[in-house]
């Protein structure tokens, strides 16, 4: 039986921006401020996480990557034997190099691309590849509405394997988005769709395309009021991001950061647009108590890891789980089709803990029982 072929292609910027609240990565400026402000790559130990669940079939593979940062180094240091396909032009990667290794994949002709990033690697891969070659993404940008991704690292390299040791052969059409980074900083959606790449069949390991929550006027400002009538006195609460989460913030009259995370104690505003390590600072103390509120997802049912990375592991640990609150509308739930609620904090242990059943406030005192999964 002939080898099987992998191109693995990293975006080592890719999701820099979540946890200091800069919404993205796109640009050279927005890099440089994320670094700035204390970010850490973390794209790399993501697809090391999924390239680990290759190790046994790694004899019967040809690997391919390309140079640096971009795959070469993660690959040495796993010990794959793999093959180069070309460098990065410069010190610093960018979406040509995305292209031309995505390129390079398509030429040798590989039977499947695992590439890890957001949605703009997405979109460079797809410039490149089209629906000319499989691929599967690794979750590892700050806004990632394309499906051509896992649900989560682990589940990448898990699709990626049962896919090339010919367990399922079946492809599928999934929808490749973007938005456009400096509106989204603006709390403006504007979204597009670029086309479609193949992604195998993998039924609850890739994602759905991330889709809008409906407009159930009287659920959602019953549920925000209910909310605001349960809050406790001398409780700090986090308050995640989207338009559910403007809801609640616009009951109590305040002004709301629509994609960024908001801080407020006694219905009173704390901090606006806070990045992690802003936020850690208002809540280290012990002596408070801490709750999150957070809305999912439409479409694919995130409740961590998509769009609110501020709201780190350690910060969840510190509330605690049972001080999460969940609030969606119920046509946000139907439009999950029965899927369950997910979790992918970059904190395995963490989502594991988060897994189970999870009570979610759908109107004023209305709660709707939804499972949870890592």
């Amino acid at each position: 039986m002939a080898k099987k072929s992998i191109g693995i292609i990293i975006n080592p910027i890719a999701g820099i921006g979540g946890r200091v609240g800069l919404k993205g990565s796109d640009g050279e400026d927005t890099v440089e401020r994320a670094l700035a402000l204390g970010a850490r790559r973390e794209s790399a130990d993501k697809a090391g996480i999924a390239i680990e669940q290759l190790v046994d079939i790694a004899s019967g593979l040809d690997v391919y990557a390309y140079g640096d940062e971009m795959g070469e180094t993660l690959l040495q240091s796993l010990g794959f034997e793999f093959s180069l396909v070309g460098q990065p032009a410069g010190e610093k990667t960018t979406a040509e190099d995305t292209i031309r290794a995505a390129s390079a994949f398509r030429d040798i002709g590989v039977d499947l691309i695992l590439f890890a990033g957001g949605d703009g690697t997405a979109r460079n891969v797809f410039e490149a590849v089209g629906s000319d070659v499989p691929v599967i993404g690794v979750p590892a940008g700050v806004k990632i509405h394309s499906a051509v991704y896992a649900t989560n690292p682990r589940n990448a390299g898990l699709v990626a394997k049962e896919y090339l040791s010919g367990e399922s052969g079946a492809v599928q059409a999934a929808e490749v988005m973007d938005i456009d980074e400096a509106l989204f900083r603006q709390g403006q959606v504007s979204a597009k769709l670029y086309g479609e790449m193949l992604v195998p069949v993998s039924e609850g390991r890739v994602q759905h395309m991330k889709s809008g929550g409906g407009s159930d006027e009287d659920s959602l400002a019953g549920m925000a009021e209910y909310i605001v009538d349960e809050m406790e006195a001398d409780t700090i609460y986090i308050i995640g991001t989207g338009s559910t989460m403007q809801s609640i913030m616009a009951d109590m009259g305040l002004a709301n950061t629509l994609l960024g995370v908001d801080v407020i104690e006694n219905k009173q505003l704390l901090a606006s647009d806070v990045t992690e390590s802003e936020l850690w600072d208002l809540i280290r103390d012990p002596q408070k108590k801490v709750k999150i509120i957070v809305t999912i997802i439409g479409g694919q049912g995130y409740l961590f890891g998509r769009g609110n990375q501020q709201i780190s592991p350690r910060v969840i640990r510190r509330a605690g789980i049972k001080n999460i609150i969940v609030a969606a509308t119920p046509s946000k739930l139907l439009s999950l089709r029965g899927q369950p609620l997910l979790v992918d904090t970059g904190d395995a242990t963490l989502d594991r803990e988060l897994s189970g059943y999870i009570e979610v406030t759908i109107g004023y005192g209305h709660t709707s029982i939804q499972s949870v999964s890592s």
